[in-house]
Order: C-alpha cells, then sequence, then structure tokens
C-alpha cells in the first residue's frame, strides 16, 4: 500500500510542531523546502508559506501573539 504523501500545510504543521520557536515566512519556506516543496520563485514560496501560517493558525496550532508581526508560535 502506498502511503499518499503530507500536503504541504500538514509537513509544516509537523515541522512547527517538532521543533517550535517561532515562525516568519522566511522559516516557512526553509521548512517547505525542505519537506520537499519546490517553487517556481521566491515570491511564490513565500505566498504558500503565509498561506499555510495563517490556515494552522486559523486551526488553532499555531498563534499570533503580535498583531502587527507575522511571527507565529505554537499555542
Amino acid at each position: 500500500m502506498t502511503e499518499k504523501p503530507l500536503t504541504h500545510k500538514q509537513a509544516l504543521a509537523a515541522v512547527i510542531q517538532a521543533l517550535g520557536g517561532t515562525w516568519d515566512t522566511e522559516r516557512a519556506v526553509l521548512a517547505l523546502r525542505v519537506s520537499g516543496y519546490q517553487p517556481a520563485n521566491d515570491e511564490a514560496a513565500g505566498k504558500e508559506a503565509r498561506r499555510n501560517l495563517r490556515e494552522l493558525a486559523d486551526d488553532g496550532l499555531i498563534v499570533r501573539p503580535d498583531p502587527d508581526q507575522a511571527v507565529y508560535r505554537l499555542a
């Protein structure tokens, strides 16, 4: 039986849970690239990372302590 690969969101969630700390777009892009995401360019990578961070925050996995900064941490 072949396992389905993780979605970008699932991969990012796993890395965030494993490493903890604070997460911004740059760190999320690096984590996604390490997990196999190959974006067309840096702009696409940033958009994907920000979208996934927002979705993980909506899911309650991470929080954004300062609304003026796009930096997240585990909830």
